[in-house]
């Protein structure tokens, strides 16, 4: 399939870095309105340029373009290039405004075309993982989950000293102007929805909390920088989803069951570790001990945290494994070898690479339209809801659809990998005597 960027600043660098697992991913070229910024990835990647929108849109080759560009020109390059009778891969949110969105997808079908979003973390081993859990029955049936992603105090992190491999600052402004939860919710909204259904009620709340987090005036200034949600889904599923920019970084996710828990460390990563636990007499009495609570290697035996399991494995699982090609210094390769094993690995070329394969096989997308849209109304919704709060009902549905297509490897039944430790069994009659006593 034959691709072409628009947009070439901190995040192409992210798309660049799994692009040698895709080889049938021709990428034509690229065009950003910065020049001297298309000038760095062109003489860094060996791409050749576009000198203007209109010259890559008229390109009879490009079957797709991968919108790359500031939220605020999401709807005007994704519009133009459905026009053009392009398939358009966009990065999220689809726009800011949901009567736009669902102006975007009337668009694209008009014209027979395919609109895709990101985030395609939806793709990823460890959500399969948790997906192949869940129906396989390991933490019985699923009631509650906790859903975090706090980014870290923003105001201390120095965020315009942050550059890429190749140079392009990070766009902090949009960033903190656009906010935490149009930024970042849909990682785990596109999970949550995709294994318990559509949305049917939001209650949430948002609020700047920490003004002035740059020298320079923001606009709008108040912008939220805290947000959280309670969810109630299709499959009877409650969850509190947690965006900030004001807490230390968590990016895990919990599910809990009635007969236990899978937690995700890291919805960034997608091989985050995975963890199991079934729950038990003993190690729900042990988690009342504080010692054994906060240090996981006196808890473990008791099955506090249960264990980590092996990750079931994509047709493209490889891509996140490795980096070539993106920082070439002895320097890049180790903090890329360290950022991949201990902060986040993600495929982003994955998402326009699902796309084209499934346009190729002629099938549906793996992120249908009704799902995409409502991923967007949900965001709008809590990033929206303001220090009042709302209580709302979506107005949008998706057809459910199976996370487990392309598994090349699977360690099997989870539910029976996770059984209790020596020292748990132990300790079962140990239990029952105390809670005699």
């Amino acid at each position: 399939m034959k691709i072409a960027f628009v947009g070439c600043g901190y995040v192409f660098d992210i798309y660049m870095r799994t692009r040698w697992a895709y080889p049938e991913m021709e990428i034509l070229g690229v065009f950003d309105i910065d020049t001297r910024r298309a000038e760095v990835v062109r003489g860094h990647y060996g791409l050749s340029l576009y000198p203007s929108l209109d010259a890559l849109l008229h390109d009879a080759r490009v079957e797709i373009v991968v919108n790359l560009t500031n939220i605020a020109s999401h709807y005007d390059v994704t519009r133009r290039a459905l026009e053009a009778g392009k398939h358009v891969f966009t990065e999220k949110p689809i726009t800011t405004e949901f009567a736009r969105t669902a102006e975007l997808f009337a668009l694209a079908e008009r014209h027979g075309r395919v609109l895709a979003a990101a985030p395609c973390n939806l793709h990823s081993d460890a959500i399969t993982s948790l997906w192949q859990a869940v129906n396989d029955g390991a933490i019985g049936k699923p009631a509650l989950i906790y859903a975090e992603l706090d980014d870290n105090p923003a105001h201390l992190m120095h965020l315009d000293a942050v550059q890429s491999p190749t140079g392009a600052p990070f766009p902090y402004a949009e960033e903190l102007q656009e906010g935490c939860t149009i930024e970042h919710v849909g990682y785990h909204l596109a999970w949550l929805c995709a294994l318990f259904g559509p949305v049917l009620s939001v209650t949430a709340f948002s609020k700047c909390l920490i003004p002035g987090k740059t020298a320079e005036p923001l606009d709008p200034a108040d912008t939220p920088d805290f947000s959280v949600a309670c969810i109630d889904f299709a499959d009877g599923v409650a969850a509190r989803v947690t965006c900030s920019w004001v807490a230390p970084r968590d990016h895990s996710l919990r599910v809990i069951g009635n007969e236990g828990e899978i937690r995700v460390d890291n919805v960034f990563h997608d091989q985050s570790p995975v963890r199991l636990e079934r729950f038990s007499r003993v190690s729900l009495t042990a988690r009342k001990s504080y010692s054994l609570r906060r240090q996981p290697s006196l808890g473990a035996p008791f099955g506090i945290g249960g264990r980590r399991i092996k990750l079931v494995r994509r047709w493209k699982s490889e891509a996140v494994e490795a980096e070539k090609g993106v920082g070439r210094s002895l320097k890049h390769k180790l903090v890329s070898w360290l950022r991949r094993r201990e902060i986040y690995a993600q495929d982003k070329l994955l998402g326009p690479a699902e796309m084209a394969r499934a346009i190729a096989e002629g099938r549906p997308q793996p992120m249908r339209p009704d799902f995409l849209i409502h991923l967007n109304e949900l965001t709008l919704l809590i990033a929206g809801a303001g220090p009042a709060g709302v209580a709302v009902k979506p107005s949008t549905r998706f057809e459910r659809f199976d996370l487990s297509r392309d598994v090349t490897g699977s360690p099997g039944n989870y539910r029976s990998l996770a059984r209790p430790g020596f020292l748990e069994k132990l300790a079962s009659g140990a239990v029952a005597a105390l809670h005699r006593s």
